[in-house]
């Protein structure tokens, strides 16, 4: 018998399911949490993450009640929403700064352009707060600047891993001593 590791009930067959970026082992009640994970088959399948209905009936209620709801999914798939997140990038409150210095812009003038509260401004080059989404977009356009960490530069430039494209801790870490 196992565990189910989000509510450690124990269970003799625990289903993989990814819930908000974490892949867990779950009992047939946690299952409805998250996004089930498919074994991947040797063929090698485009897709590793699909729903499949489960047998209870409670499941299927909620299963029905949420592909209802989203507008007529594709065969009652979903998929994670951190799949689709673009993250921002570290060093966003330097950008927002600079970019704003650069147009001549005060924190003031650039609230008022944006429709937003200055301390909103001030928090967010400080990097005390991070923008919403609707700051973040009117922040890019206003400013003509790119605050999304998507496709940085140290991606491209990492040279690490083997031939099958599986890296090891040893291809990510420097040592301090050598």
């Amino acid at each position: 018998m196992v565990q189910c590791e989000m509510c450690g009930k124990e269970t003799s067959s625990p289903n993989r399911v990814k819930i908000e970026g974490a892949e867990l082992d779950v009992c047939d009640e946690c299952t409805d949490f998250g996004t089930e994970v498919k074994q991947q088959t040797s063929s090698g399948a485009s897709t590793k993450y699909s729903t499949s209905s489960s047998s209870s009936s409670g499941s299927s209620s909620s299963t029905s009640s949420s592909s209802s709801s989203s507008g007529g999914g594709s065969s009652g798939s979903r998929r994670d929403m951190f799949d689709e997140m673009d993250e921002l990038a570290q060093d966003y409150d330097e950008t927002v700064r600079s970019a704003r210095e650069s147009a001549g812009l005060s924190q003031e003038d650039l609230a008022r352009k944006l429709n937003e509260k200055a301390s909103l401004i001030r928090k967010i080059e400080r990097g005390d707060t991070l923008p919403s989404d609707e700051v973040q977009t009117k922040l890019e356009s206003a400013l003509d600047v790119d605050l999304s960490a998507g496709g940085t530069t140290d991606e491209s430039e990492w040279s690490g891993g083997d031939s099958t494209g599986e890296y090891t801790l040893g291809d990510v870490v420097e040592r301090k001593d050598s």
